[in-house]
C-alpha cells in the first residue's frame, strides 16, 4: 500500500507530542533534519538562559547564591533532572565540561593498567575524538597507542556484531570505550549485554552517549554500567557549545578523580581553600573547573520540556517517523543509487535514518538549497534526523519529495562533491 500526503497529514493529528512543535523556533519555509547535530532553539530555553544572565545583572557575584537558579548548585540540579534520562540515580549524573574534556576525566580515573592487563577496547568506526583522546590517555600511562589500544573491527562498514566486541574482551583489556549509538550508521549497541559480558570479565566498562541521550531510553545503574558521558546539544537541545554530561556508577563513588579540581570539591568545603582535595561524595567529584552557566543555562528549560514529553513517548514516536521515513524512501526513491544505512530493526536503529549515495555531499548542499537542512558524513552518507519533538510528518513526506525532485533533475550536478568545512 502506498504511502500518500493524506498518511502525513493524518499522523500528524494522531500525534501526542506534535503540540510541542509550538515550544520551538522553526524558520518558515524551512525544514530542520539535522537535531542529531544540533538541535533547535526552544523558547523555554531561551527563557532559562535570559534568567541566568538577568540573574548576572541583577546579583553580581550573589547570583552564585541567589536569583532564579543558583549558580553554585547549578550542574547538581541539571544532574538531578537529566537522570531519568540516563536512567540513574539524582547523583549519580552531572553536568560539566565537554565530551571529550569528560571522557578524559573518565579514563584518567578508571584506567589502572596491571601487569598484562594493559589495553583499552574500543571499535574502528567511533567518533574520531574518542581514539584522540584514548590515544592520549595511553601516551600518558607510557603505553604505545599502537599495541595498547584495540579496535574492534566493522564486518561491513557500518555495523558492529556484539559477539565481535565480546570475543576482543580478553584478558589484556583493562578498560572498555563504546558508543551507545554508532553516529553515522545509527546503530544502538546492546548496552545491556556488553556490559554484562565485561562485568564477567572483571573490565571496566564506559558509553559515549552523544547520540542517544535525549532520544532513546536507558538503565545504566541497572545495566550496572561503570561510567558514561555525552554532549546535550544534539537531541537534548541545550545550545552549541552546551556542556556536557557524565554518569558514574555509585560503586565507584570515592574513587578520586584522575583529574582533579576546584569543582570537584565537596561543596561544604570548596571555599576552604585548603590544598587537600575533599571530593564530593557523588558523580559532581570529577567536575574540574568553573561551570559555564551561560552554556548551562539553556539546559533548565529544555529539561522541562523532556519531563513533560517523557523520554519513552519521545522513543515512540522517533521509531516510528524515522520509520515513515524508511518507508517513503523505499517508496519513492527506488532505483535512484540509494541505499539504507541504518538497521532496519526498531531495537537496533537510533534516532536518526543513515541514507547512502555516490553523490551525497553533492546531493546535502542541493538539498539545502531547497530549504532542507541535512547533515553530511564521510564519505557517502546523508543523515536526516525527524525529531519527535519539533519534526512533523507532513515535514518528512516533503523532504523525501524534494530528494526525488533533485534526483530527477539532476540538480546535485550543481555542486562539487565535497563536503563543507563543518559537514
Amino acid at each position: 500500500m502506498l504511502l500518500t500526503v493524506d498518511d502525513a497529514k493524518r499522523l500528524d493529528k494522531e500525534d501526542s507530542l506534535y503540540k510541542f512543535r509550538e515550544e520551538f523556533y522553526i524558520k518558515p519555509n524551512s525544514i530542520y533534519m539535522d537535531g542529531n547535530s544540533l538541535g533547535l532553539l526552544s523558547k523555554r530555553a531561551e527563557r532559562t538562559l535570559l534568567e541566568s544572565l538577568n540573574d548576572w545583572k541583577e546579583h553580581g557575584i550573589d547570583g552564585w547564591t541567589k536569583g532564579e537558579q543558583p549558580w553554585f548548585y547549578l550542574s547538581e540540579n541539571l544532574g538531578r533532572m537529566m537522570a531519568p534520562l540516563v536512567g540513574a540515580a539524582a547523583d549519580e549524573v552531572i553536568v560539566t565540561g565537554s565530551t571529550t574534556v569528560n571522557l578524559h576525566q573518565l579514563v584518567a580515573t578508571f584506567y589502572k593498567p596491571e601487569g598484562k592487563k594493559s589495553k583499552i577496547l574500543a571499535d574502528e568506526l567511533t567518533f574520531p575524538s574518542d581514539i584522540y583522546a584514548i590515544q592520549s590517555q595511553l601516551s600518558i600511562h607510557g603505553f604505545d597507542p599502537n599495541t595498547h589500544l584495540i579496535t574492534v573491527k566493522s564486518r561491513d562498514g557500518r555495523f558492529l556484531e556484539e559477539e565481535d566486541i565480546i570475543e576482543a574482551m580478553t584478558d589484556e583489556i583493562a578498560l572498555i570505550i563504546l558508543p551507545t549509538v554508532l553516529y553515522r550508521s545509527g546503530q544502538i549497541l546492546d548496552m545491556k549485554r556488553l556490559t554484562a559480558e565485561a562485568i564477567k570479565r572483571r573490565i571496566l566498562i564506559g558509553f559515549d552517549g552523544c547520540h542517544s541521550i535525549g532520544a532513546i531510553p536507558h538503565s545504566f545503574s541497572e545495566w550496572g554500567v561503570d561510567f558514561a558521558y555525552w554532549c546535550n546539544y544534539k537531541h537534548l537541545n541545550g545550545g552549541p557549545g552546551s556542556v556536557g554530561g557524565l554518569y558514574v556508577n555509585k560503586k565507584h563513588f570515592g574513587t578520586v578523580p584522575g583529574l582533579a579540581g576546584w569543582f570537584g570539591s565537596k561543596k561544604e568545603k570548596q571555599f576552604d581553600m585548603e590544598h587537600t582535595l575533599t571530593p564530593s561524595e557523588s558523580a559532581g567529584a570529577y567536575q574540574i573547573g568553573t561551570p559555564h552557566v551561560l552554556s548551562l543555562a539553556p539546559l533548565l528549560g529544555s529539561l522541562e520540556i523532556f519531563a513533560e514529553a517523557g523520554i519513552e513517548n519521545i522513543r515512540e514516536k522517533s521509531l516510528k517517523i524515522n520509520g515513515f521515513l524508511i518507508e517513503l524512501l523505499k517508496q519513492e526513491l527506488a532505483d535512484m543509487g540509494y541505499k539504507i544505512g541504518n538497521p532496519l530493526d526498531d531495537n537496533r536503529r537510533g534516532g536518526h535514518t543513515s541514507l547512502e549515495h555516490k553523490e551525497a555531499a553533492r546531493i546535502c548542499k542541493a538539498l539545502k538549497e531547497n530549504g532542507v537542512i541535512p547533515d553530511f558524513r564521510a564519505p557517502n552518507i546523508i543523515r536526516l534526523a525527524p525529531v519527535a519533538l519539533y519534526t512533523s510528518y507532513l515535514e518528512v513526506w516533503e523532504t523525501v519529495q524534494i530528494l526525488k525532485k533533485i534526483m530527477i533533475e539532476k540538480q546535485y550536478e550543481n555542486y562539487k562533491n565535497e563536503r563543507e568545512v563543518v559537514a
